[in-house]
């Protein structure tokens, strides 16, 4: 773990409760703005949270629209649906409402709003040169922690490929975390967001941008959301295991914004690009492979050695020391394997129709993938393929 000097700022304010959206006007109107653009899908419309939200918002005075057609994984054209409803009528305030998808495409929204072009023109580290308007997070599933983030990734509706934005400008300066928002969550839904956020701690505990401050955060998560993520899913309507896993998703996602992710997030994405594989369920089936890969380092070792301490995993007869640690992560491995079956989620990549024979050129790409330069361990296409072929 890195334990040189960190610079860290805490850009977005969170609100936490069961009924704080019902505080939503007046903390977006202390932002500025009077026009909300309120973003979002029509599944998070029939469940009723929109309609709460601009009930919110209008009991603040401000002028409320809607534009609902969020999909999942954002494309560029969605993007531009998007600005094109807050042009209409002159948006000055965003509300992301819903999963990652609806928070991602209002940042997207937001950075052509004030600084033009196409979303593309965006794309990669720090390239945003303007602030975006005003933009409250309020997320209704416990998964990708993008309310905390300095990112979103948008598809290129022509070749399905993720394009990550990241800069500063994109955090919101609120996110809202109202459990029971997640109540409503279909089950497959609860499933693939939750093992998601699993991922993300686990992932950005173990990181090479890992550091003492950034354990926190991701220590925090998976301590919340390992119990939490069975008990939502024998139990969808126990608001204090939806309270858990949705501060635990946030908790992982503060760990991202200070660590980045690692192999699992790199072959995850080229799944679901060209096989339409969940991303939940993607990067469930290819982390247990990357934690016994990256658990053959000593020091990676120990790191997943605290984390399954602390779900109660024993390393086993092997005593103390590297084969110990080792153990830890074998077990840890198979602690998350027990938590994807749990949900139903599949164990293999040809279950989901993948060829064998396109798994190099999969690989290639994960090489390409911006989370792959974090991973603990270093990842080449080799090493990627490798990885392929073990989840196969």
């Amino acid at each position: 773990m890195n334990l040189g000097p960190f610079d860290f700022q805490a850009r977005t304010r969170i609100i936490f409760g069961v009924g704080s959206v019902e505080g939503l006007g007046e903390v977006a109107g202390a932002l500025g703005g009077r026009r909300a653009l309120v973003v979002s899908d029509p599944g998070v419309v029939r469940a009723g949270h929109v309609a709460v939200a601009l009930a919110a918002l209008q009991r603040a005075g401000l002028q409320t629209h809607v534009f609902d057609g969020v999909v999942e994984n954002p494309t560029d054209e969605c993007v531009e649906a998007g600005v094109a409803a807050a042009r209409a009528v002159a948006t000055d305030l965003l509300v992301g409402l819903g999963g990652g998808s609806s928070l991602d495409c209002a940042k997207a929204i937001g950075v052509l709003l004030r600084n033009g072009g196409r979303i593309a023109d965006y794309g990669g580290v720090g390239q945003v040169p303007a602030p975006l308007p005003p933009l409250v997070a309020v997320p209704t599933t416990a998964g990708t922690g993008s309310e905390v983030q300095s990112a979103a990734l948008i598809s290129d509706s022509r070749t399905h490929h993720k394009m990550l934005i990241w800069d500063h400008h994109l955090a919101p300066p609120v996110a809202i975390l109202d459990p029971g928002l997640t109540v409503t969550l279909p089950p497959r839904v609860t499933a693939l967001t939750g093992i998601d956020a699993i991922a993300h701690a686990l992932e950005s505990h173990v990181t090479a941008r890992a550091t003492r401050l950034s354990a926190i955060f991701s220590g925090a998560a998976w301590r919340l959301l390992a119990p939490a993520f069975r008990q939502v899913l024998r139990a969808p309507s126990d608001v204090t295991a939806r309270a858990e896993m949705l501060l635990g998703a946030t908790l992982a996602g503060l760990a991202i914004e200070n660590s980045m992710l690692g192999a699992a997030h790199a072959c995850a994405n080229p799944l679901t690009a060209h096989y339409g594989i969940p991303h939940g369920a993607a990067v469930a089936l290819m982390l247990p492979h990357v934690i016994r890969f990256n658990g053959r380092e000593p020091g990676i070792r120990e790191r997943y050695g605290a984390l399954a301490a602390a779900v109660g995993l024993a390393p086993g007869s092997e005593g103390e020391g590297a084969a110990g640690e080792a153990n830890a992560a074998d077990l840890l491995a198979d602690h998350l394997a027990a938590l994807r079956a749990a949900a139903g989620l599949p164990a293999r990549l040809a279950e989901c129709g993948v060829e064998e024979d396109r798994l190099p050129e999969l690989a290639a790409e994960a090489a390409g993938q911006h989370t792959a330069q974090f991973n603990p361990r270093r990842v080449s296409v080799a090493e990627l393929l490798e990885l392929y072929r073990r989840a196969y």
